[in-house]
C-alpha cells in the first residue's frame, strides 16, 4: 500500500503561520472565486480554532467568515451514531466488541488478554481506514491485510497475524464519524484549506486529494479520486500559491519560526529538585509579568507533581492534558467497591471501602478496625458477625452472581444509592463522568440494553477488569479558569500558540528521547506497507515540535542528573545539541533561599504520677529500663501503632508460629510418653501443620519458612535430646499465664515453657526450669546472659513463680537448623534484684519522678515512640 501521507507529492508549498493565515486565505478565496461561507480551513488541533477565528475577525471584521474546524469538530456538527459492532472510540464499549470479535474467530479462551491488544491495533489503524470512502474500504482492507502480514509468516507469529487481520477488518467494516465529510460535505465546498501540523491528518489529506482535481464531483462519487492512484491525484493538487484554478483544495504546512528565544538550562540533582525548580520557574515568570506561562507535559508523573505545587499557591491553571479518570477519588471509591465485593476480599480492602461510605457509623467502624488489626485477621471471612459486618456482607452479596451488563449497571447504581455514595458522585465532575463512561445512570443502562454487547454475562472479576480498563482509558479534564496564568499542555501542541514563557521539565535522555519508539507492535515493514508513521516520521515531528517550543520568548529546560535510584541520567540529545551550538545559557535557580535560625529540640521528659500502672508485664518493665520516656508513651499513655493487616509474613509471624509449634509438640510428647526420634519427628510435623491452621497461615505465603522446616526440626530434636540427656529435664507445661502481687503492683506474664529437673529423692528435690524461646541471632541471646542483672525476661518469669531453687534457660531456635539451650546463671539473685527494682521504680513514678528520653544504644533503632520524642531533631 502507498501511505496516504505520500499521495500528495512533494509539493513546493509555502508554509503558513497563524498570523499570515487570514491574508493568504483571502487571496486563495479570491483566486478561485470561493465564497467564505463555503470555505473550510482544517487546523491540526482544537486549541488553534479560537486564535484562528480571532485572527480572521481582526483581518475582516465585516462579512461572512470561513469555517475554522478540525476534522472531528467539523464531523461532530452533523451527529453520528455508530453501528452495534462499529469501532466507536469508547473503550468501555469497544472492549466488549473486541471480545465478541475474538470469540467469533475462535480466540474466545484468550479474549480477556487479547481484547486490549486488539483494541490498540484497531485504534491505530482507524485514521487510515477513515480516510477511505466506505465503498472502497474492502479493497483497502485486502491490501492492508497483505501488508500487515509482512515479516510475520512464522508459525509462532500466527496470533499476531490473526490480531492484525481482525483489527483491519474491524476498522474497514466500521462506519466512521468523518464518513459524511468524504461522502457529502466536502463536495459542497468552494475551497478547502488544510493547515498541517507536525504530522499529516489522513482524513484531511484524503479530503484535499479528492477536491484537488475535482470541480463538480464529490469525493464519494466515481472519479472523485479518494482512493485513486497517487499519480492520478497529485497533478490536480494546487501548489499552494493561491493562484491556481484547477482544484478546490490546498495543503499548507504550518510555518515554523526560525528564531530562538532566550533559553535557560537547569540541571537538577534529583527528581524532587527538578519538580521544585520547575514550579519556581513558573512562579518567577508570572512575577515578572510573563502571562500566560506554558508548562509542557513531557512526563505525566512529573507534571502532576509540579501542578500540585502550583495549585497550592492558588494559581489559575488550565490543564489541557487532564489525568486518567482511574486516578480520581470517584474512581477509587467505585473500584474499591468492586474489590471489596469479592468473596475472598482481604480485610484491608473491605475496611477501605467502608471508610468511604457516608452511612456507616464512624465509631462502629473504628471499633471494628481496632479489633481486626489487634487480632490480625487478614481475611474478611474471619471478621465475625457484628452488625456492621453483617450489613457489609449483605451489600457485598448483592454483587456476587454473574449477570448481563445492564443488570450490573442497575445493581451498582442501587448499591451506590443505598450506601450514600451516589449523590456525592453526581455532584463531582469526575464522578459524573464515571457514571457516563460506565453507563450507570438509567439512560446509560437503557442504551446498553439495546446493544448486543449488553447481552454478555459477566462475573465480578470480568466486570472489574472491564471497568478498570474503561476508567484507565478515559481522561478527566478539569474546568479551565478564565484568564489562566498557567497552561499545562502536551509538548506537541505548542505549535502556533502564543505564550510569553515556556517551562519544559523532563528534558533528559529517558523522557525526551530524540527518536521516539513507535506505538504498537508493528514492524518497520508493516508500518511502511500500512502507511503508519515510521520512526523517522515521529522523530521529524518531535524535532519540529522542539523547534516551535524553542521559539517562544523565554524558555526554561530542566532535567535531572540522577534518577530515583541514584543512577546518573544524561540530558536529552536535543539539549546536548543546543549546548554544543551555544544557543543557550545556564539558568539560575529561581528559588529563594531562607535563613533559618537553628532551633534544636531538647530531649523531652514527662511526669505522670496519676497514670501509674497497677499491672506490669516483662515487656513493659523492659521498656522502662531501656528508655523511661518510651514507657511513658507506650505504657502510661497507651499509644500504639496501628498494626498492618495485609502484609507479607515476617520474622514476628515465624516466631509466633514456632512458639505454637513447640507448645503443641511438647504437649503431644508429654501425652505419648516415651517416643523415639522418628516418632518425635512425626509429632513435630503434626504440630507444625496444626499451628499453621490455628494461626490461619496460607500455604503459599508460608512457603519460604516451610522450605527450611526439615533442617530446623532435626536441629531442634537433636538439641532437645542432648539437653535432656545432660540435664535430666522433662517437660511440665507451656504457655502458662501467671500473676504475682508486688505491693500496689501486680506482675503478669505468659511463660513459654516450664521443665522439671531432678526427682523427690534428689538433694533439693524437684526443681523447676523456666524457659523462653528465641528466634533471634544466637549472639544476641548469649549477650542476654552475660550480666544476669541486666536481663529482664527470665528474672521476671522467676518472679511470677516465686519459688526457690529456680533455674533459667533461653532456647535459641535458628532457622538454619542449629538450636542452643543457653543457661542463665544466678537466676534467683537476678530475680531478687528485679523485684527490688520494680518496687523502687514504680514508687518513684507514683511520686512524680521525671521520665526522660535517654536516646541511647540500640533502644532507638526500632521504637514506636521515636516520632513523639523527636530524637532526630535533638542537638548533636
Amino acid at each position: 500500500m502507498t501511505p496516504i501521507a505520500d499521495t500528495l507529492g512533494p509539493g513546493a508549498v509555502l508554509p503558513c503561520s497563524l498570523d499570515a493565515l487570514p491574508a493568504r486565505l483571502a487571496s486563495a478565496m479570491a483566486a478561485r472565486g470561493a465564497h467564505a461561507a463555503r470555505t473550510v480551513v482544517l487546523l491540526p488541533f482544537g486549541q488553534l480554532l479560537a486564535p484562528a477565528r480571532r485572527a480572521w475577525a481582526a483581518y475582516a471584521p465585516d462579512g461572512f467568515t470561513p469555517r475554522f474546524e478540525t476534522t472531528l469538530s467539523w464531523a461532530a456538527r452533523f451527529g453520528f451514531a455508530p453501528g452495534p459492532l462499529d469501532l466507536c472510540f469508547e473503550r468501555a464499549l469497544d472492549l466488549l466488541t473486541a471480545r465478541s470479535l475474538l470469540e467469533r474467530t475462535g480466540l474466545g479462551a484468550q479474549a480477556g488478554v487479547l481484547a486490549p491488544r486488539l483494541l490498540e491495533l484497531a485504534w491505530q489503524l482507524a485514521p487510515l481506514a477513515a480516510a477511505v470512502v466506505p465503498e472502497r474500504r474492502g479493497a483497502w482492507a485486502q491490501s492492508a491485510i497483505a501488508a500487515g502480514s509482512l515479516s510475520l509468516d512464522h508459525p509462532h507469529m500466527a496470533l499476531e497475524v490473526a490480531l492484525a487481520r481482525i483489527a483491519i477488518e474491524w476498522v474497514a467494516t466500521s462506519a466512521h464519524v468523518t464518513d459524511r465529510l468524504l461522502l457529502k460535505e466536502a463536495g459542497a465546498l468552494d475551497l478547502l484549506v488544510v493547515l498541517e501540523g507536525l504530522q499529516p491528518d489522513p482524513v484531511a489529506r484524503a479530503l484535499a486529494a479528492a477536491l484537488a482535481g475535482a470541480s463538480t464531483d464529490s469525493p464519494g462519487e466515481p472519479g472523485a479520486g479518494a482512493m485513486a492512484e497517487p499519480e492520478a491525484r497529485a497533478p490536480g493538487l494546487d501548489s499552494g500559491s493561491g493562484s491556481g484554478s484547477g482544484g478546490r483544495a490546498e495543503v499548507w504546512p504550518f510555518e515554523l519560526p526560525q528564531t530562538l528565544g532566550r533559553i535557560a538550562l537547569h540541571a537538577c540533582p534529583a527528581p524532587a529538585d527538578e519538580a521544585e525548580r520547575a514550579a519556581a520557574c513558573v512562579v518567577r515568570h508570572l512575577a515578572e509579568g510573563r502571562t500566560p506561562v506554558a508548562l509542557a507535559a513531557v512526563d505525566r508523573v512529573l507534571t502532576r507533581r509540579i501542578r500540585a505545587m502550583l495549585g497550592a499557591r492558588g494559581l489559575r491553571i488550565a490543564d489541557e492534558t487532564g489525568w486518567k479518570l482511574s486516578t480520581t477519588r470517584a474512581a477509587a471509591q467505585f473500584m474499591g467497591l468492586l474489590r471489596a465485593a469479592r468473596w475472598d476480599a482481604p480485610t484491608d480492602e473491605v475496611l477501605d471501602w467502608l471508610k468511604h461510605l457516608p452511612l456507616v457509623s464512624v465509631a462502629d467502624l473504628r471499633a471494628l478496625e481496632r479489633r481486626l488489626r489487634r487480632e490480625g485477621l487478614r481475611s474478611w471471612q474471619e471478621a465475625g458477625d457484628s452488625a456492621l459486618v453483617q450489613q457489609a456482607d449483605a451489600w457485598r452479596e448483592r454483587l456476587r452472581a454473574p449477570r448481563t451488563l445492564p443488570r450490573w449497571q442497575q445493581a451498582l447504581r442501587e448499591l451506590l444509592q443505598e450506601t450514600g455514595l451516589w449523590p456525592a458522585m453526581e455532584a463531582d465532575p469526575a464522578g459524573e463522568q464515571l457514571i457516563a463512561v460506565l453507563g450507570l445512570d438509567e439512560a446509560g443502562q437503557q442504551l446498553w440494553a439495546r446493544l448486543p454487547q449488553g447481552e454478555r454475562r459477566l462475573d465480578l472479576n470480568e466486570l472489574s477488569a472491564w471497568a478498570g480498563e474503561a476508567l484507565e482509558a478515559a481522561s478527566f479534564m478539569p474546568a479551565s479558569p478564565e484568564q489562566a496564568q498557567v497552561v499545562v499542555l502536551p509538548f506537541n501542541q505548542l505549535l502556533g500558540r502564543r505564550f510569553n514563557a515556556l517551562v519544559v521539565p523532563g528534558c533528559d535522555e529517558v523522557r525526551l528521547a530524540p527518536s521516539p519508539e513507535p506505538p504498537g507492535p508493528w514492524t518497520a515493514a508493516q508500518r511502511l506497507g500500512l502507511g503508519l508513521p515510521a520512526r523517522e516520521d515521529l522523530e521529524r515531528a518531535l524535532r519540529r515540535a522542539w523547534q516551535a517550543a524553542l521559539a517562544l520568548p523565554v524558555v526554561d529546560l530542566l532535567w535531572r542528573t540522577s534518577d530515583d535510584k541514584g543512577d546518573p541520567v544524561l540530558p536529552s540529545a536535543l539539549v546536548q545539541q543546543l549546548q554544543l551550538g551555544g544557543a543557550c545559557h545556564e539558568g539560575m535557580d529561581p528559588r529563594t533561599s531562607m535563613a533559618l535560625a537553628p532551633s534544636p529540640i531538647a530531649p523531652p521528659g514527662a511526669s505522670a504520677p496519676q497514670l501509674a500502672l497497677r499491672e506490669v508485664s516483662a515487656s513493659a518493665y523492659e521498656d522502662l529500663r531501656r528508655c523511661p520516656y518510651r514507657f511513658f508513651a507506650l505504657r502510661q499513655l497507651g499509644l500504639q501503632e496501628a498494626a498492618e493487616i495485609d502484609v507479607e509474613l515476617g520474622k514476628r509471624d515465624f516466631g509466633s508460629w514456632l512458639h505454637e509449634v513447640l507448645h503443641q509438640f511438647h504437649e503431644a510428647l508429654a501425652t505419648e510418653g516415651q517416643a523415639d526420634r522418628v516418632q518425635r519427628a512425626a509429632l513435630m510435623d503434626q504440630a507444625a501443620e496444626g499451628a499453621k491452621r490455628k494461626l490461619g497461615l496460607q500455604d503459599g505465603e508460608f512457603l519460604p519458612f516451610e522450605a527450611g522446616w526439615p533442617q530446623l526440626r532435626e536441629g531442634y530434636l537433636q538439641a532437645l535430646q542432648d539437653f535432656e540427656a545432660q540435664s535430666g529435664a522433662r517437660y511440665e507445661c507451656g504457655e502458662q499465664s501467671r500473676e504475682a502481687g508486688l505491693g500496689p503492683v501486680r506482675l503478669s506474664g505468659r511463660i513459654d515453657r516450664i521443665d522439671r529437673v531432678g526427682t523427690p529423692a534428689d538433694v533439693g528435690g524437684v526443681r523447676r526450669l523456666v524457659m523462653d524461646y528465641k528466634t533471634e541471632d544466637s549472639k544476641k541471646t548469649k549477650s542476654r546472659v552475660k550480666d544476669p542483672l541486666e536481663d529482664t525476661q527470665l528474672a521476671f518469669y522467676a518472679a511470677l513463680l516465686g519459688e526457690e531453687g529456680l533455674q533459667g534457660c533461653y532456647v535459641n531456635v535458628g532457622e538454619r537448623g542449629k538450636t542452643e539451650f543457653i543457661r542463665q546463671p544466678g537466676l534467683e539473685e537476678a530475680r531478687d534484684a528485679l523485684v527490688r527494682g520494680i518496687v523502687h521504680d514504680m514508687g518513684r513514678i507514683a511520686a512524680g519522678a521525671p521520665l526522660a528520653a535517654l536516646g541511647e544504644g540500640s533502644a532507638c533503632d526500632y521504637c514506636s515512640a521515636r516520632g513523639l520524642c523527636r530524637k532526630d531533631f535533638w542537638p548533636r
